[in-house]
């Protein structure tokens, strides 16, 4: 069996975008490998985190709340997509999403069980645990848009993640991807056994994998 090399990150990151050769500015991915149980609860892994340079991509948000001043306060901010029942009747009667994130007020949530099976499979439904269920939305967007990601496990205990583009200095990837690891490794769940983290690989959007050293 070929052993696979791994490389450092500064390696890795170089090698990405030596090799990088698409026609638009690809995304640098990490994908982590975890040694998680994904059957138990209690070992789920989910967060979030403003990276120091942000991921690369801009996020289109949706924002639901029942308040009129707030409403009109947020629509400043830039925000096209902002509403409370009218919003919801239209993804209900759509079931379009045309947004990358959603956050809500406590107050709201329980309208929005009307179009739960709309957001829900769609990673979409806002939720306490990555901060997009808040009594301070001004604060939730200017993180969001400042770098702000959310990050869960998949059914395969993997988790996945851009931290910039290939266009981007190795200081400012390296910067980003150390950050997310480090968060990565807090998360660990205590009853988690053996190796937690099995292997790092990085990435272009079209580009060929290269294994790092965790």
């Amino acid at each position: 069996m070929k052993q696979v090399k791994i490389y450092s990150i500064d390696e890795a990151l170089e090698l990405i975008k030596k090799n990088a050769k698409a026609k638009f500015d690809e995304s640098v991915e990490v994908h982590i490998r975890l040694g998680i149980d994904v059957k138990k609860g209690d070992q789920q892994i989910r967060g979030t985190i403003i990276l120091p340079y942000g991921s690369g991509k801009t996020k289109k948000i949706a924002v639901f709340t029942e308040k009129e001043d707030e409403i009109k306060e947020i629509k400043k901010l830039g925000m096209d997509l902002v509403g409370g029942e009218d919003l919801i009747e239209q993804i209900k009667q759509t079931g379009k999403c045309d947004f990358d994130v959603a956050i809500a007020t406590p107050e709201i949530m329980k309208n929005l069980a009307k179009i739960a099976r709309i957001l829900g499979p769609k990673g979409l439904m806002p939720n306490p645990k990555t901060e997009t269920v808040t009594t301070n939305i001004k604060k939730t967007i200017e993180e969001l848009q400042r770098g702000k990601v959310t990050f869960k496990n998949d059914d395969s205990g993997n988790i996945h993640q851009n931290i910039g583009k290939v266009s981007w200095s190795i200081e400012k990837l390296k910067e980003n991807f150390e950050a997310f690891l480090e968060i990565i490794k807090k998360s660990k769940p205590t009853k988690s056994k053996g190796i937690y983290i099995k292997n790092i690989v990085l990435c272009s959007t079209m580009g060929k994998s290269v294994r790092v050293a965790s």
